[in-house]
């Protein structure tokens, strides 16, 4: 049996009201919200978000691979999944992938996985899709599109939902594209790109995989696929395929909440449905983009004993309103702002960010053989490895102790106005471990005003630094969400 053994998912903490931006440029607001990425995240750190949320009472080292799907990676000539297998502590002698570029990059990294998987070459692949698009001002892409991840773990042992089988059709119609030059999404007539694309792709792979199988509609329990720019459109594709809209997921709830999050999308409401699904349950699952894939998904009495995740339904509940559209362009740095009066920051070091990259990248700290005292050292306090125990001195006498997952509280902090950062204070935070161990960390995703001592927090992976093209990614504190 090959399917789904674990499922995880993230939406970033700041939503911003879809109104606020026909305040600042005019036009017609649609309904609800959007999820806006912090300054500090982009679609890596967001994946690794979900596949912790994914891996969540799992043994990351049995994990043989790990595929990541974007439409908006950090960089055009370099592997991302490399870097994001530091921080998920996953084995060296693994399969990594980026798949890129098309809205269904998603289903394709799945669709890649269960082969891998039911081939042999792999017993469990991690499927991590995020995307951090954006949307030219004053456009609707810019309302319409939305911050996000997921990740699904293939497998064969546990399977809460067994892939039965898939089905995938390619076709050659551009709605919304980006070149390499291009910042901002571009996008052609509405009425082409949904009648001759999405309107006819859909029901097609649809009623192709239902064929394949010797199925009709009414043998399907929840029917799970992306929207368009136009949700409306949804139910119309659903409906031509022979579905009723009470075996449709409902795509609104994530439009409304959080928005068209390129290539997570689909996984995304795959997630949700897996949230509500019940043993027993065959799930229709497409993601559409430059043709589509489609999924027979059936589950299992497993997913009765699956741990909790955050999922969608946490995510979306624990969110902060933005109050000043003006911050969603700083984050993005669409608007040029006048340069701190501080000296500039110091080029990535490449080859110490190589030497530490276990303990920079993974979060890896000592533990102390002797008295059990862990110690993490993130360059603030010295120049060079701990050697010695800071508790019984006992000396070169460690194992390795990992920080990552590990809850915190705030022992003390400070707030700096006058730092160089996108969104000041500039808030830093010593934290007192769970189990041991003190350390100087960022705190992100903060109300400045709420900060105290002894508030509980948890670690996250974020951007600290863009320098000559480089991405310098780091561990940062945040409030317990």
């Amino acid at each position: 049996m090959v399917g789904i053994t674990s499922y995880g998912a993230y939406i970033p903490w700041h939503r911003m009201k879809r109104e606020d931006c026909v305040k600042a440029w005019g036009g017609f607001a649609m309904p609800g919200e959007r999820a806006v990425a912090y300054y500090d995240e982009d679609s890596v750190t967001m994946a690794v978000e979900a596949a912790m949320d994914c891996l969540t009472d799992l043994d990351s080292l049995q994990i043989d691979g790990l595929f990541f799907a974007t439409t908006s990676s950090s960089y055009k000539e370099k592997q991302c999944a490399a870097v994001m297998a530091w921080p998920l502590n996953l084995r060296r002698d693994i399969r990594t992938a980026d798949v890129n570029t098309s809205l269904r990059s998603g289903t394709t990294a799945l669709a890649l996985a269960a082969d891998a998987v039911r081939s042999g070459t792999a017993n469990s692949i991690l499927v991590a899709a995020a995307d951090c698009r954006v949307g030219a001002p004053a456009g609707m892409l810019e309302q319409q599109v939305g911050d996000g991840a997921a990740a699904l773990l293939v497998g064969k042992e546990n399977v809460i939902a067994e892939i039965l089988d898939y089905y995938s059709i390619a076709d050659e119609l551009t709605g919304v594209w980006r070149s390499y030059d291009d910042t901002f999404l571009r996008s052609w007539e509405d009425r082409m790109v949904l009648d001759e694309g999405y309107s006819k792709i859909v029901p097609e792979v649809m009623n192709g995989l239902l064929k394949k199988c010797g199925l009709s509609p009414k043998d399907i329990a929840k029917v799970v696929f992306d929207p368009p720019g136009d949700p409306r459109r949804h139910g119309r594709a659903a409906a031509s395929a022979g579905f009723d809209p009470a075996q449709v997921q409902d795509p609104f709830a994530l439009f409304l909440n959080v928005g068209l999050t390129g290539c997570a999308m689909a996984p995304m409401m795959l997630v949700a449905a897996l949230e509500e699904a019940k043993p027993g349950d065959k799930i229709l699952f497409v993601g559409s983009g430059d043709g589509a894939d489609a999924f027979l998904i059936q589950v299992t009495e497993a997913i009765t004993k699956l741990g909790e995740r955050r999922g969608i339904k946490k995510n979306v509940a624990s969110k902060r309103v933005m109050s000043n559209y003006n911050d969603y362009l700083r984050w993005r740095e669409i608007v040029p702002l006048e340069a701190a009066r501080r000296p500039e920051k110091q080029h990535i070091r490449l080859s110490a960010n190589w030497r530490e990259r276990k303990q920079l990248l993974g979060l890896w700290g000592i533990k102390c053989r002797q008295c059990g005292t862990p110690q993490y050292d993130n360059g603030a306090a010295t120049t060079g490895p701990i050697r010695v125990c800071a508790s019984c001195h006992a000396q070169d006498d460690f194992d390795d102790y990992c920080f990552a997952r590990r809850k915190a509280t705030i022992f003390s902090y400070t707030q700096d106005n006058l730092a160089p950062v996108i969104d000041p204070p500039a808030s830093v935070v010593l934290v007192e471990f769970e189990g041991g161990g003190r350390a100087f960390f960022d705190l992100t995703d903060r109300d400045p005003a709420m900060v105290q001592i002894g508030m509980p927090v948890e670690m996250t992976f974020r951007k600290l630094q863009h320098d000559r093209g480089l991405t310098n990614y780091f561990w940062k504190a945040r409030p317990i969400r």
